[in-house]
């Protein structure tokens, strides 16, 4: 009896102490890409679409700030616009009367200029005829010089109407509040009817999708761990209840940092730790700040019941 009594001890105590050994590495808490969404323009929020606990897609769009007056002042650039191309001068049709009168002149000097050398007319009346085409000339240049100008003028003008105008529908599209990445809503911060500002956040999103366990691996365990390295990683759900999944090391912290106090180590005498974040693919049952557990080694297997 006794002899079996202290078998029984014995295997109590074994159990006990396999018991005590970790099935893990290292543990830390998963986390998920997150984005704060921003109002772009100022204005009463006439729709908004966005509820937490909503999966939205990249590029939805969720809500509309009112863009009736920027709406108007595009109108009233398209106007102007207007305007300056009826300003716009017919240089051609405005300059030729003058080139008609010069060549006119041209032909008067050449006919005086053959009456002279015949001396059938004095040289008085070439030189008025070539004086005259000279200040024809000159008339014409000076109207070519300033329609260019004013045509220039009018046509920079228009150009910065036309900035103005893309300048206006770039804050139109800015009006329509869209969803920069897919994922769920995290938290929801105004409501439809609100007046918003430039600046102020209007949702928070989540790619629930893909999650990140962040954790904390000792000095001697970083020789171990390498970028891509494939892992196993356990979702901690309480109770004894995990769950597996596979896991890609995506990140390894450059620095070392003090260990957290709410993260554990296998080697819980280290003070300085090295933060790493695996990837896996959430099925839905991995939520932000649960805790996990990752092994670094071949093989490893979740600690207690219920793990898959």
């Amino acid at each position: 009896m006794r002899k079996i009594l202290a078998l029984a001890g014995t295997a109590l105590m074994m159990a006990a102490c396999g018991g005590n050994e970790k099935a893990y590495d290292a543990t830390g808490t998963f986390e998920a890409t997150e984005t704060t969404v921003f109002a772009e323009q100022s204005g009463a929020l006439l729709t908004f679409s966005v509820n937490e606990g909503d999966s939205i897609g990249q590029g939805q769009e969720v809500g509309l700030i009112d863009t009736t007056q920027t709406w108007l002042k595009i109108q009233q650039l398209g106007a102007t616009k207007e305007v300056y191309q009826s300003q716009k001068p017919d240089m051609e049709r405005q300059i030729a009367a003058t080139r008609q009168q010069l060549s006119k002149a041209r032909q008067d000097e050449q006919r005086y200029r053959e009456l002279v050398a015949d001396g059938a007319a004095p040289s008085k009346m070439l030189d008025d005829a070539m004086s005259q085409v000279k200040v024809l000339q000159k008339q014409l240049d000076a109207q070519i010089s300033s329609l260019s100008t004013s045509t220039r003028t009018l046509e920079k003008q228009t150009a910065a109407a036309e900035v103005q105008v893309s300048q206006l529908r770039d804050m139109l599209r800015k009006c329509h509040v869209t969803a920069p990445t897919k994922g769920t809503v995290l938290e929801k911060y105004v409501e439809r009817g609100e007046f918003v500002s430039v600046g102020k956040p209007l949702f928070k999103v989540a790619d629930t999708q893909e999650m990140y366990l962040r954790a904390y691996v000792t000095s001697a365990q970083l020789q171990t761990v390498k970028l891509g390295q494939r892992v196993k990683v356990f979702a901690d759900y309480g109770d004894q209840q995990k769950k597996e999944y596979e896991g890609t090391v995506t990140w390894i912290s450059s620095r070392s940092e003090f260990t957290p106090k709410t993260i554990l180590t296998d080697d819980e005498r280290a003070d300085l730790v090295y933060a790493v974040k695996i990837r896996i693919k959430n099925d839905g049952y991995v939520k932000i700040g649960m805790y996990g557990e990752v092994g670094l080694t071949p093989n490893p297997s979740p600690s207690g019941e219920g793990s898959e």
